[in-house]
């Protein structure tokens, strides 16, 4: 809403819920197993090549005892071959089961963030506008960039490393013990000691990911405001307190992300060094005891494993902090998914009469095309476009009421202009008639139906709207004029264009109507831009139109230019109008005056000039009309 969007500055810093730890890790770990739920038979595959990779890689290590024992010391050549082949073979066939469910993994991972993708997506069409009044664009493309994006990593790769890291030091500290007892407690100490870095540096890492996490979506948040409103930048010269406000959050950005790669990279040398000690400590135990029992193989093979015994836990460490991440982005996205939609209890459908029925007289008189609101009974209402507000009292805020007591009422066909200063209610009224908002008391009737009782989608499909701010999406022009209505003809689409008085600059673009548009329309004028909106609600043909300073952006030569164009556009319809230009607004059957909320002037043109009030200061210039 105009009245009522909140937005940011260029120089000042937006406010943006940054990544924490999540607050539920049991449930949305849980939601997340649903959505893997679908690939349980593929999940056993991948569990089971997890368990054999991580057994040929402890096995491996094992046969290192017989190797040296049985072969190496006795010159046993022949035999030597032969073990050598079986060891390739076993990490031959390790490596195979690493490399199937990694790709498995990657398939799963995809497919399923697609799904919450797609899912989030279609949820955000269902949420209601205030949703979005309350929360900034950056906030929420943060969702699909960020937060998403840390899902996919973590089902690429970390759930995966995770329980192989996770067998591997389970498999080497049972093959460790039953190697020798002795050398075990040693490393067990070891192990401790590395634990306790690992919680003191791992602690500080995951505090500082997540300062960082959360100025990366405040830095992307305010780029993407910034590229939106570079126009207004340059207009008000504000680039210095554009680039202030990104140093600000560019240095928190930098010193987060100093702090947790310091510690993160702190992690592998720490670990590293304690390995190296605890490798040095095994050697000189280890070979006294190898001198006494003879059994050189088992040592090498235990040596072997004090190397390998420690990479799992830094490798797991490293996986906890990503998935926590990952977890903290997927609650952020079930968050907007478990949002209440907007609510729709109305059952009046709009319908087409198809042909002539042998019911109530109301029925029969019905025209063949004609369109009728159709009532859960059964029982067909003519679509007329009397629109009436009775007593409407409205807030988006109950605390700050917009709206209070609004009463009119609007014949089929007829033209009701709205004028007054910027934040006096008019956007809001128009806003209602369509329920993007819910009143708090007070009722609007459609053709004598209770908007509430009326289907949303049925209610919007019956009404044209033009707004002020245009919007045009990646397309052929004629793709954009028929976004009013989608199974329009190109026929259609051409006769839009010529009732809203496009079709003269849209034949002088480079392939007319089928010129590819971008960037918002970019390559066209505001005025430009603006009439193929109107084109658009034409396309529509509704008998209800919504015209929200619909000519603000085209110069007064354009507008006296389609100015019969529209006028053919609003034949036999009832239309709304919101004026920027009084001298728009003066053929209206009833102009009302807005001032804070409340109706203060209503009549036609000569009505209120005669007056003397509000509507005459405006229109004299007297007063300044925002």
């Amino acid at each position: 809403m105009a009245e009522n969007r909140q937005g940011h500055g260029p120089g000042g810093g937006p406010g943006r819920h940054g990544y924490q730890k999540p607050k539920n890790l049991r449930g949305t770990l849980g939601k997340l197993l649903q959505y893997l739920g679908k690939y349980r038979a593929v999940l056993l595959v991948v569990v089971f090549l997890l368990v054999v990779s991580s057994a040929c890689t402890v096995g491996g290590s094992y046969l290192i005892k017989p190797l040296i024992n049985d072969y190496i010391l006795p010159g046993d050549f022949p035999g030597l071959v032969k073990m050598l082949a079986l060891m390739g073979g076993v990490y031959v066939t390790g490596a195979l089961c690493s490399f199937g469910y990694a790709r498995i993994m990657v398939h799963v991972a995809q497919n399923t963030v697609s799904r919450i993708r797609a899912e989030l997506f279609d949820k955000m069409q269902s949420l209601p506008l205030q949703y979005f009044d309350t929360h900034t664009h950056g906030e929420l493309m943060s969702r699909y960039t960020n937060d998403i994006e840390t899902v996919s990593e973590a089902l690429n790769n970390s759930f995966g490393s995770l329980v192989s890291c996770s067998l591997n030091f389970l498999g080497t500290i049972a093959m460790m013990i039953v190697l020798s007892p002795i050398l075990t407690g040693v490393t067990v100490v070891m192990l401790g000691v590395m634990l306790g870095v690992v919680k003191v540096i791992g602690g500080r890492s995951r505090r500082y990911f997540a300062a960082q996490q959360k100025a990366i979506g405040a830095v992307n948040g305010y780029i993407e405001e910034m590229i939106e409103g570079q126009k207004v930048i340059k207009v008000f010269n504000h680039e210095a307190a554009a680039k202030e406000g990104f140093g600000a959050l560019n240095e928190t950005y930098r010193r987060s992300a100093t702090r947790a790669q310091a510690y993160s990279g702190a992690m592998m040398p720490a670990m590293g060094n304690l390995s190296h000690v605890n490798y040095a400590l095994t050697c000189c135990i280890g070979g006294l005891l190898a001198i006494r029992t003879g059994d050189l193989g088992g040592l090498a093979a235990f040596l072997n494993y004090t190397k390998q015994v420690s990479q799992p836990v830094t490798q797991i460490s490293q996986q906890v902090n990503t998935i926590l991440a990952a977890v903290a982005g997927a609650e952020r996205v079930f968050e907007v998914m478990e949002a209440a939609p907007e609510l729709d209890a109305g059952k009046t459908t709009l319908t087409r009469v198809t042909e002539k029925r042998d019911g109530t007289l109301a029925e029969a008189a019905f025209d063949t095309g004609a369109w009728a609101w159709k009532r859960p009974d059964g029982s067909l209402v003519p679509l007329r476009g009397d629109v009436r507000f009775d007593h409407v009292t409205f807030g988006y805020d109950e605390r700050k009421i917009i709206l209070h007591e609004i009463s009119l009422f609007a014949k089929p066909g007829q033209k009701i202009a709205f004028v007054g200063s910027t934040g006096a209610g008019k956007t809001t009224i128009t806003s209602l008639i369509n329920r993007f908002y819910e009143i708090q008391s007070g009722t609007i009737t459609y053709d004598g139906i209770d908007v509430r009782e009326i289907e949303k989608d049925s209610l919007r499909r019956s009404l044209g709207v033009v707004l002020q701010d245009t919007h045009l999406f990646t397309g052929t022009v004629a793709d954009n004029i028929r976004y009013g209505r989608l199974e329009a003809t190109d026929e259609e689409v051409e006769a839009a264009a010529r009732l809203a008085g496009a079709d003269t600059f849209i034949r002088h673009l480079p392939q007319g109507y089928e010129t590819v548009l971008s960037g918002d329309g970019g390559n066209l004028s505001q005025g430009e831009r603006q009439l193929l909106n109107i084109a658009r609600a034409a396309c529509a043909n509704p008998p209800v139109l919504i015209l929200d300073e619909a000519t603000s952006s085209i110069d007064t030569r354009t507008e006296k230019l389609i100015e019969r164009g529209m006028d053919r556009l609003m034949a036999g319809r009832t239309v709304f109008v919101i004026a920027h230009r009084l001298s728009t607004v003066r053929n209206a059957k009833a102009i009302m005056v807005l001032e804070q909320g409340r109706i203060i002037e209503r009549g036609d043109h000569e009505d209120l000039i005669e007056q003397h009030g509000r509507y005459y200061q405006l229109y004299t210039g007297q007063a300044e009309l925002s």
